[in-house]
């Protein structure tokens, strides 16, 4: 009988299933539960891009494209990139169209990361940061953030995690799962740190466009000295309701892509090709249009922000308030259980589905994540099951 123990990588074999799925799995087969669990918009990909791939066919374009992707489509990115957040790359060997934002973490990490290198990751964060790091033979270093810092990365706690084996930081602001952004003057502290080192940053900004403070995002290849370190990832799943097309892109300095080409070329080929032709529509049209799909989604996103930070605050679970993406983050600490339990009784008793914090790193436990890119009636009904099962089982009541 085949041994599988012995076959089997051990590094990828050890590292664990995502902490979301189970969840993803007992809420399908539920009847009259509510998801807040779901990390995509609930909007339809717009029509004027769903008709741009679909034309694409009837023209033929069926084919592979250039392994860096369609060159038109890589001078739109450069062209979004320098108009909405003033960072300039060479569409011709800067600008790697990926399948998702997810391949082009996979990208940098397995072009940078050897055996025995260590890369920081804020925590709470993105489920597959940690587990690509040891995909790609590193060591992952958690740094954690804090409620009482709204979940910003301190410059200082950053620096105090530096070793001669740290060879990358990822960035990933806005942040999933907390809603957490990183202000200019943070950003700017940050670089003061690396200043002087050869610590890459992979700049994770896929939720860059859902922003709802009252300043702009900010690209950290954007400050002075810190474009030759950085790469820069976004994609079109969240900003412009395309998940399921996976399109994403990667960005930077030549000598660090032509790298990860090589590594898309043997692997992927290219992006799917129809895909391309929607995302560039995606582009052209918010350019002529001032991005009005998105202005309407990000408008609908803090609507329901909104309402969630008030709901929260009836129920007296505390949460800070988030500037980005489309998630909150409260504390559920005072219902007197972990995370875990808060979100498994949460589902069996009210039938709302919600993410244990913990999922999302240790620095996560005593949190959960609920995510707004759902419809509207249905966050008004997840919320008042919640304080129901919040005054339950609250040991002051």
């Amino acid at each position: 009988m085949m041994d599988y123990e012995k076959v089997l990588c051990r590094r990828v074999a050890d590292v664990p299933p995502s902490g979301i799925r189970k969840f993803f799995d007992i809420v399908s087969e539920m009847k009259d539960a509510i998801s807040l669990g779901v990390g995509e918009p609930d909007f339809d990909t717009p029509w004027v891009i769903s008709d741009a791939a679909a034309y694409s066919l009837r023209r033929g374009k069926t084919h592979y494209t250039s392994n860096w992707g369609l060159l038109e489509l890589r001078r739109e990115i450069g062209r979004y990139l320098e108009e909405r957040f003033c960072v300039s790359y060479d569409p011709a060997k800067e600008i790697l169209v990926t399948v998702g934002a997810s391949e082009g973490i996979d990208l940098a990490l397995r072009a940078l990361v050897e055996p025995g290198d260590q890369v920081l990751v804020p925590e709470p964060s993105y489920v597959s940061y940690s587990p690509g790091v040891a995909f790609a033979g590193g060591e992952a270093v958690a740094v954690p953030t804090r409620a009482e810092n709204q979940f910003r990365l301190m410059a200082e706690d950053v620096k105090s995690r530096l070793t001669p084996r740290t060879k990358a930081l990822i960035l990933p602001y806005p942040n999933n799962p907390t809603g957490a952004v990183m202000g200019r003057d943070d950003l700017l502290a940050l670089s003061e740190v690396l200043r002087g080192t050869d610590v890459v940053v992979i700049s994770d900004e896929i939720y860059a466009e859902l922003n709802y403070g009252d300043q702009p995002h900010v690209s950290f290849a954007s400050l002075p000295g810190m474009w030759e370190r950085t790469v820069t990832l976004n994609g079109f799943s969240k900003a412009f309701a395309m998940t399921g097309w996976r399109m994403g892109f990667l960005c930077a300095p030549a000598p660090l892509a032509a790298v990860m080409v090589k590594i898309h070329q043997y692997v992927i080929m290219c992006a799917p090709t129809a895909g391309q032709y929607a995302a560039l529509e995606a582009l052209k049209n918010g350019r002529e249009t001032d991005y009005a799909h998105v202005r309407r989604m990000v408008r609908e996103y803090d609507r329901r922000r909104r309402i969630m930070l008030s709901a929260y605050r009836d129920m007296g679970l505390p949460c800070f308030e988030p500037k980005g993406a489309f998630y909150t983050f409260p504390c559920v600490r005072a219902v007197g259980m972990t995370s875990q339990q808060f979100a498994l009784n949460l589902l069996k008793e009210e039938k709302v589905a919600v993410v244990p914090g913990d999922a999302f790193g240790a620095s996560g436990e005593g949190f959960v994540r609920c995510s707004y890119a759902t419809a509207t009636d249905k966050v008004i009904e997840a919320m008042a099951r919640m304080k129901r099962f919040v005054e339950h089982h609250s040991p002051n009541t």
